[in-house]
């Protein structure tokens, strides 16, 4: 049964405009998904990447249109510009960890709904509350928000150390079989080579 490593962010617009689509994929294929939230911003620093705001102006740009384009292809609500961004990704991501740890609900729509509610509702997933909501929506215990922040601090820090040796330079970014697949419109190539295709 093949494992795939999904490293990603909880503050990027393109881990939301991935929906649900890699756990379509990986229920396809009876692949098991190991979620790894990391901290996209070192590891841009870390791999030669480039924050949004400090890239070149055609880039910045290019962005501000590929965006709704994708959102737009793929029936999604999309906000360019949320209220709450950039904010701190970690709370969300360590109660992403803490949920994983605990098992009982579905870890694909937690991390959808977190980056929802950045995206397409105008929400701080820097906030208990919020991120106490999502919980919920997924079939976690609310109560995850507020436990295991240590070994979420830790998990998260080792997250992105794994992800830099694994060769990881952005979000979402999919590792299965020593295949590396970046960005939501490679999902279905994931799909693909899953099937022996590629």
């Amino acid at each position: 049964m093949a494992r795939i490593d999904y490293y990603f962010a909880t503050l990027s617009p393109y881990c939301y405009l991935a929906g649900t689509r890699l756990e379509d994929v990986a229920a396809k294929h009876g692949a098991t998904i190991n979620y790894k939230p990391f901290d996209l911003a070192q590891g841009f620093g870390r791999t030669g990447g480039v924050m949004p705001q400090d890239r070149h102006i055609s880039r910045i740009e290019y962005r501000a249109q590929e965006l709704p384009r994708q959102a737009k292809k793929l029936g999604m609500p999309f906000n360019l510009k949320p209220a709450h961004w950039p904010t701190n990704g970690a709370p969300s991501a360590y109660a992403i960890i803490a949920a994983q740890n605990a098992g009982g609900g579905n870890l694909g729509l937690l991390v959808h709904a977190i980056t929802r509610a950045v995206w397409a509702e105008d929400k701080d997933i820097a906030q208990d509350d919020v991120i106490r909501g999502c919980l919920s929506e997924a079939g976690f215990d609310p109560a995850l928000a507020d436990s295991g922040l240590l070994q979420g601090a830790e998990t998260y820090a080792r997250n992105l150390e794994e992800a830099v040796e694994a060769g990881v330079f952005g979000a979402p970014f999919y590792l299965v079989d020593g295949q590396r697949f970046w960005g939501q419109d490679h999902i279905d190539d994931l799909d693909l080579f899953l099937q022996g295709k590629l």
